[in-house]
């Protein structure tokens, strides 16, 4: 299981963007019984825990997790995103120096084993 203390906050907050709004998700996903993307039902062995969120309109906090396919997926395309507009990550020289980029590089990988 991955938890919030392997995915640095840098990451959860890049993620964040990449979540749906939680007043648009069933009951189950709301409560992280299952994915937040695909509904599939989570276990502690099975979920990625995606950080605390706070809901912007009525500011709940909640607490959304993903399955590993899912997670991999917007792992991947926040990393496009993020890398396409960090200086860091442009230059093949100090991309390693990059915690978002490197974080989200490291999370797809370890959610599609």
């Amino acid at each position: 299981m991955t938890t919030t203390t392997h995915i640095p906050r840098e990451v959860l907050a890049t993620l964040a963007d990449h979540l749906p709004q939680f007043d648009s998700l069933p009951a189950e996903e709301a409560r992280g019984r299952g994915c937040v993307w695909c509904g599939w039902h989570l276990t502690a062995e099975t979920a990625i825990d995606l950080g605390e969120q706070l809901e912007p309109l009525h500011g709940r906090r909640w607490f959304p997790r993903g399955c590993h396919r899912c997670t991999a997926d917007r792992a991947h395309r926040a990393m496009l995103d993020h890398c396409s507009a960090c200086p860091l990550c442009a230059d093949a020289d100090t991309a390693a120096h990059c915690v978002t980029g490197r974080g989200l590089y490291r999370l797809q990988r370890e959610c599609r084993r």
